[in-house]
């Protein structure tokens, strides 16, 4: 595992949507591969165009990351295509991505080290979304 750098900026991406702690525990793992942390959130019109609408606004989203102390920057993540770029004009040391990613950002390597951080023990046990039982939705609804 790479360890943290003075000066060593580390970006990820993602929706970040229903905020929990599995989220607080990858963003600290990740704040401590460098001295900046900049978090891409997805956009709701860039969730919505991918087919997975997220729950909690965009501005709710952004503004939860930017209360996160692991979090040194929030941009907007309105493109797929915006990735290669942003690493670039933030130079970016460290590309991190969840494992589900794995070989997906491989392309970045020559820009930046390009790094996939397994989720199990960072996320926990995970529960589906639909094996959430009713009565906490209709609770939480209200």
């Amino acid at each position: 595992m790479l360890s943290a750098m003075s000066s060593r900026v580390v970006m990820t991406y993602g929706s970040f949507d229903l905020f929990h702690q599995g989220h607080a525990r990858l963003l600290q793992r990740l704040s401590m591969l460098g001295s900046e942390l900049i978090v891409g959130c997805s956009t709701d019109a860039y969730n919505a165009k991918m087919g997975v609408p997220a729950i909690t606004p965009y501005a709710q989203r952004r503004l939860m990351l930017e209360s996160c102390r692991f979090v040194s920057r929030v941009i907007a993540e309105q493109e797929w295509d915006q990735k290669y770029a942003d690493i670039i004009n933030y130079n970016v040391s460290v590309f991190a991505m969840g494992e589900e990613w794995t070989g997906q950002f491989d392309a970045f390597e020559d820009i930046t080290n390009v790094v996939y951080i397994p989720r199990a023990d960072i996320i926990g046990e995970r529960r589906p979304f639909n094996a959430v039982p009713q009565q906490a939705l209709r609770v939480a609804s209200a």
